[in-house]
C-alpha cells in the first residue's frame, strides 16, 4: 500500500512538472517551432486567450491553431515574429 501512494504521488508531481514546462519545441515539416510560455504569459496575462481550461495542455493545437491564434495575436499586439521563417526555424 505504500509504495502505490508513493507511486502516484511521484506520478503526480511529474506531470505537473510537465505542464509547467517553459520551454515548448513544436516539430513542423518547416521546422521547428519555440514557444516560451513564460514570456508568452506574461504579456497575455490571461490564459484563456490560448486554453480552454486552465490549466491544461491546449486541445487541437496544430498548424492551423497555431496560424489563427498566435499568429493572429502578434499581429493584432504588432508584437512578435510574423514571418515563416521566424517561427519556424531549421
Amino acid at each position: 500500500m505504500k509504495r502505490t501512494v508513493i507511486f502516484f504521488a511521484a506520478m503526480i508531481l511529474t506531470a505537473s512538472v510537465g505542464l509547467a514546462a517553459d520551454v515548448i519545441l513544436f516539430s513542423s515539416k518547416n521546422g521547428a517551432v519555440t514557444f516560451t510560455h513564460k514570456r508568452h504569459s506574461e504579456f497575455v496575462r490571461e490564459c484563456r486567450s490560448c486554453h480552454e481550461k486552465t490549466p491544461g495542455k491546449r486541445k487541437n493545437f496544430g498548424k492551423d491553431y497555431a496560424h489563427k491564434t498566435c499568429k493572429g495575436c502578434h499581429e493584432v499586439r504588432g508584437a512578435g515574429p510574423t514571418k515563416c521563417k521566424l517561427c519556424h526555424k531549421g
